[in-house]
């Protein structure tokens, strides 16, 4: 399994609580995926995505949230929860779409 740092998303309203994250991506390599695209990737079990958190250095891998009801979303878990890093990442700029 190939696996990819996340280091900048995309999402319409940094500050809105009902809107999703619609692309993650790696601003050092300037490449970005649609969430539809990352959430194929990860359940492929093909390739896996992580965020590296900067004061212990250690990975909260993204994963696919489901709900019924709701569209997938992506999320990271680490430490045994559920957590937030992919909303602290930057926004990607100047990323090509893959």
């Amino acid at each position: 399994m190939e696996e990819f740092e996340a280091t900048c998303i995309v999402k319409p309203d940094r500050f809105s609580t009902h809107e999703h994250i619609t692309h993650i991506g790696n601003r050092a390599g300037g490449w970005m995926l649609t969430r539809e695209s990352a959430i194929e990737r990860i359940d492929s079990g093909r390739e896996a995505f992580y965020t590296v958190d900067s004061i212990s250095g250690s990975r909260a891998y993204v994963a696919v949230v489901r709900e019924p009801g709701k569209s997938p979303y992506l999320r990271t878990y680490a430490d045994g929860r559920w957590n937030d890093n992919l909303l602290a990442l930057a926004t990607c700029q100047n990323c090509r779409l893959i």
